[in-house]
């Protein structure tokens, strides 16, 4: 598929009921079904963005373009697909692959500081204080180091395993939950929390 079709599909589309189970859309898609593939698109492409978008430090043009890159890389390896897994599961891990070598390839870049701008759009209509804190956590996310943000996200949101991390991130365990344990530090310093 390519990109130009990615792209001109909405990132916040609502899950679609699964007609088909992903197995059999996957074959599909192997046949070389692109609508079949556009299927899979829509039913992942939420979790793929929202797991992107964290680990891009909430760039939303970045976390956009690594959300099409992945899928663009899941529809040329599709064919290699092994059914061990579930096909959401697959291009999850894919779509973090894709977000990780990004930040390797940007870790001697200095940390940028995230303005008002690239952050998501807080809508909280009920608690505008939630809001506001969430606002916070995410500047101050955005704000952390690329390597210690990546094992914040990891662990903390996307449920990994310091494990899982260590194999992903190329450091050993101990690596793993020292980037935590500075990544935690310097958010609470961030939020105004003394250590």
């Amino acid at each position: 598929m390519n990109a130009l079709c990615i792209a001109a599909t909405s990132f916040m589309q609502p899950e679609l009921p699964a007609a088909t189970s992903d197995d059999d859309t996957v074959r599909a898609a192997v046949a070389g079904d692109r609508k079949a593939f556009e299927t899979l698109y829509r039913r992942h492409a939420d979790r793929v963005y929202g797991a992107v978008l964290r680990l891009a430090g909430f760039d939303h043009a970045r976390a956009e373009d690594l959300t099409q890159e992945a899928f663009v890389r899941a529809w040329q390896k599709l064919d290699g697909f092994r059914f061990e897994s579930a096909f959401g599961t697959w291009v999850y891990r894919l779509a973090v692959n894709v977000a990780l070598m990004s930040i390797r390839a940007r870790n001697a870049d200095p940390v940028s500081i995230v303005d008002d701008e690239h952050l998501p759009e807080i809508t909280d209509i009920d608690n505008p204080v939630r809001a506001f804190e969430r606002g916070e956590l995410e500047k101050a996310i955005a704000c952390l180091p690329p390597r210690a943000r990546a094992v914040l996200v990891l662990h903390d949101v996307e449920g990994w395993k310091h494990e899982e991390i260590a194999v992903e991130l190329s450091m050993a365990v101990g690596s793993s939950k020292a980037q935590l344990h500075r990544a935690r530090g310097l958010l609470r310093r961030a939020l105004g929390d003394k250590p």
